[in-house]
């Protein structure tokens, strides 16, 4: 039945998008200015009269599911103020199979920007990955280490949250879900006498995300917008899942914990660093402890390895060779001044040096996967070359310390970059 819904819901997004009677276009487009259309999709939406689209499921890529292709979208305030309904649908053409999420939210307080959110999806998620729920609030137009992932866990999950703006400077969400987890691969978590191969799991999660020092203002009615960013940044997201609660069988916590500070010097030059840790505890699977955000695949030769370097990642560090049920990164990059070679060509030179520490207390409960712990501290450094050409640069990293492997060119990252800005 839902997934009936979504595809009507998506059919809705092209009639909305593509139908509307010839005498109402010119004031559609008269309605849209130049700036608002801008805004909306540096915000990573495609305006139309009464659906934004959502540039998120129109193409991607990864090693599971290859190419990933599919519509998605949320209705805006020419339909309604107070009710607002999202979905996706999407497929993959190596799995091939369609995912796909619909829900919808009621404004419960205008001047607080207070949602009640209900959603059902059907999808994939990388294993290992921890991501804060108000991070959904901000788009990324492109997400470099998506290409390389090959590593999936498929969740249905049924959610209810609750987005509540504390203050202008200050964001919380509160959700309570109930998945039911099945990995793509072979794997098996055992604890005592029991062995599980899927998971049953009800979980309560509470986001908070802390920008103290910016800027926001009301730049269209009823919506705060981030004018002038500050730092640092602060975000912390609190989980836990309850045993034999909606059939849950497994009961565990998880407390995760990010800031990104960024230094303006003289000269057009910015240090960022970026710290990020988490510490899990109760019986966990592999599934929902941590990776360190590694970006490297499993090739022999440097250029068999050559792909597209992230934003946040570890470029040396291969895909499924650390977990941790508790870690530590940091990230330094420091921006030298673009090079002012002509008005239109101003390459950029970053430096950068990356660390990451963690730790596992029971690795014998994962069965079916190797992997080792980051327990003697992993180190990598390198540079970019940015926006050499269209967007496109390089990027070089190396490793070395305690996890330094025995062929030098295995320790070696040549990627690409790619930077966009509107």
């Amino acid at each position: 039945m839902c997934k009936y819904c979504l595809f009507l819901f998506c059919i809705c997004i092209s009639v909305f998008a593509n139908a509307q009677p010839e005498k109402n276009s010119d004031k559609q487009k008269d309605s849209i200015s130049k700036s608002e259309f801008l805004r909306q999709l540096g915000n990573g939406y495609l305006p139309t009269k009464y659906v934004n689209i959502d540039l998120r499921y129109l193409i991607k890529f990864n090693q599971y599911e290859g190419f990933r292709t599919g519509l998605g979208g949320v209705t805006n305030s020419n339909l309604s103020k107070t009710i607002r309904i999202n979905g996706y649908t999407v497929y993959g053409f190596k799995d091939d199979r369609f995912k796909y999420s619909i829900g919808g939210g009621i404004r419960i307080s205008k001047q607080k920007q207070s949602w009640l959110n209900f959603s059902y999806t059907d999808d994939l998620m990388e294993t290992g990955s921890s991501k804060f729920l108000t991070d959904k609030r901000f788009f990324q137009f492109f997400e470099p280490r998506l290409l390389n992932i090959d590593l999936f866990h498929r969740h249905i999950t049924k959610s209810v949250s609750i987005e509540h703006n504390l203050s202008d400077k200050l964001l919380s969400e509160l959700e309570f879900s109930v998945s039911n987890v099945n990995p793509t691969y072979n794997y098996t978590f055992s604890v005592g006498d029991k062995a599980y191969d899927t998971f049953h799991l009800s979980s309560l999660k509470l986001a908070l995300d802390w920008s103290p020092f910016s800027t926001y203002e009301t730049i269209v009615p009823n919506t705060l917008e981030e004018t002038k960013i500050g730092y640092p940044k602060f975000s912390l997201q609190y989980t836990k899942s309850f045993k034999d609660f909606f059939k849950s069988n497994l009961a565990f916590s998880k407390i995760d914990f990010r800031t990104i500070y960024q230094i303006n010097h003289k000269n057009n030059t910015q240090t960022r660093i970026t710290l990020v840790g988490g510490f899990s505890g109760g019986k966990i699977p592999l599934t929902h402890l941590y990776h360190a955000y590694p970006n490297n695949i499993t090739k022999e030769t440097i250029l068999q390895r050559f792909s597209v370097a992230g934003n946040n990642s570890f470029e040396t560090m291969y895909f499924n060779e650390f977990f941790s049920d508790r870690f530590a990164t940091f990230q330094l990059k420091h921006f030298l001044s673009p090079f002012n070679i002509s008005e239109r060509w101003k390459p950029q030179l970053v430096l950068i040096h990356r660390f990451a520490i963690g730790d596992m207390s029971f690795p014998e409960r994962h069965l079916g996967i190797t992997f080792n712990t980051l327990n003697k501290g992993y180190t990598e450094s390198g540079f970019e070359f940015n926006k050499l050409i269209f967007g496109f640069g390089l990027s070089f990293a190396y490793r070395y310390g305690a996890y330094h492997l025995p062929k030098v060119q295995d320790n070696i990252a040549l990627k690409f970059t790619f930077n966009l800005s509107f």
